[in-house]
């Protein structure tokens, strides 16, 4: 998993509230496993037509905001079903922080595992940052983590929690697999000695 340390990038306004994993990543495309290849279909329905035509009025169908890395969104983001395939279209499409008001509980937790930083902050913060991703590309927010911290592009600074394990597994690049491999010598030690004690084992 790649660290998260300081991003500075284009942030998307995505006002709507609600947004659900089917629309981040509708069902007909959770047949693979495999972590890459999404991004192409991700907010499908919202990006595409019936004949796979680009509907120009989404905003990552603006050139401005083609390559953001930063959703700024409307309150209860990542709500509906528990699918990992929604960070992973994110991941994949190159979105590494999503702010909002609030997100459901499960695709919150699985953001931490893929990599990207779910920023919750209040309402009023929120509004301010959204109208800052209106400004398009040439508007780069940064968001912090070591400070925890998201600034605008003209310098408005909004402080932000975060829990500090999973602060340290951003900064790290730590997913479930590289904490466990943390261990590896103490783990190595372990088997060696239950391999003496135990050899029948």
């Amino acid at each position: 998993m790649d660290k998260f340390t300081t991003l500075t990038g284009i942030a998307a306004p995505m006002p709507l509230v609600n947004i659900d994993t089917d629309m981040i990543i509708p069902k007909q495309f959770l047949k693979t496993i495999q972590r890459s290849g999404l991004g192409v279909n991700l907010f499908d329905e919202l990006r595409y037509d019936r004949d796979g035509n680009e509907l120009p009025d989404f905003v990552l169908n603006q050139p401005a905001y083609r390559q953001a890395q930063i959703i700024v969104a409307g309150d209860n983001f990542g709500c509906g079903s528990s699918r990992e395939h929604a960070p992973w279209a994110l991941l994949d499409f190159g979105i590494r922080c999503v702010i909002s008001t609030s997100f459901a509980d499960i695709f919150f937790n699985n953001c931490f595992k893929n990599g990207i930083l779910p920023v919750v902050l209040p309402q009023d913060a929120v509004d301010v940052l959204m109208e800052d991703a209106r400004k398009g590309a040439n508007a780069r927010m940064t968001v912090d983590l070591e400070n925890q911290t998201v600034t605008t592009s003209d310098g408005q600074s909004f402080a932000f929690e975060v829990d500090p394990f999973r602060k340290h597994c951003l900064l790290n690049g730590l997913d479930d697999i590289g904490l466990t491999m943390e261990k590896a010598p103490a783990i190595e030690s372990y088997e060696t000695q239950m391999a003496q004690a135990r050899p029948w084992v």
